[in-house]
């Protein structure tokens, strides 16, 4: 399991619900000790050289744990780590095990559909809007299995959002690069969001839930948020959602 940059520091909790729920599914979860950034920051900045230094290190890193698969929660370092092999394609002594390391690679979502369910799911009496994250539907072309997962949560019922297909703003560094255009679209899909009277905000990457929270603020609302996983975390565990705000 990738821990991530983003995600381990401002969101672990979804972290900690995805070893959970993997543990409950009947995998065996683990954490390679030293396992450093994926590059996909370095990859949207133009830094590739830096970026192919942190996919090498990150394929070591996998490839002494002797796992079967690769599991991400975060979409932009998901589709970083699916584009490794394009991004060593000229590299011989990695070309091949990139390669290797992509066809392991899977969103959460990915692999908790391909292995079908295991553990019960428990009611959780609540309405969702779920958010497509640009570097999960678009880059990485998973929208079926996150939808998937939530609507088999008995009592949940899931509202899709007005121009769906729309960035936040987020778009890795476009937000840094560009404030005054990536702050247009996040009100823009804070408001479609909001127009949905859905009770929470669910996506799987840490920049999009920044960011249209961030929205909502500047509208003077606010949203409840939360990542796919720890969804799917509270209904098997029969335990009612903690989620941010």
């Amino acid at each position: 399991m990738l821990t991530g940059c983003v995600q381990d520091a401002l969101f672990p909790e979804v972290n900690a619900a995805t070893a959970r729920v993997l543990a409950a599914e009947g995998c065996d979860v683990i954490i390679p000790r030293g396992q450093g950034c994926c590059g996909a920051l370095s990859q949207h900045v133009g830094r590739e050289v830096e970026a192919i230094r942190f996919a090498r290190a990150l394929i070591e890193s996998f490839e002494g744990a002797g796992v079967d698969h690769v599991v991400v929660n975060a979409a932009g370092c998901g589709s970083a780590m699916k584009d490794y092999a394009h991004l060593l394609r000229d590299d011989p002594g990695y070309a091949d095990r990139a390669q290797s390391f992509v066809e392991r690679t899977r969103d959460i979502s990915e692999l908790l559909v391909e292995l079908g369910p295991v553990a019960p799911r428990h009611p959780l009496d609540i309405t969702i809007a779920y958010h497509d994250a640009c570097h999960l539907g678009h880059a990485q072309g998973v929208r079926s299995q996150p939808r998937e997962l939530l609507r088999a949560i008995p009592g949940l019922t899931l509202i899709e959002i007005a121009e769906a297909d729309m960035c936040c703003g987020s778009a890795g560094i476009y937000n840094l690069l560009y404030p005054q255009p990536a702050t247009e679209l996040a009100d823009r899909k804070a408001r479609n969001v909001l127009a949905t009277q859905a009770s929470i905000l669910v996506t799987a990457n840490p920049g999009c839930l920044m960011q249209i929270a961030a929205g909502a603020r500047r509208l003077g609302e606010h949203l409840t948020l939360a990542h796919t996983v720890t969804v799917l975390d509270a209904s098997i565990r029969n335990e009612p959602l903690h989620a941010s705000r």
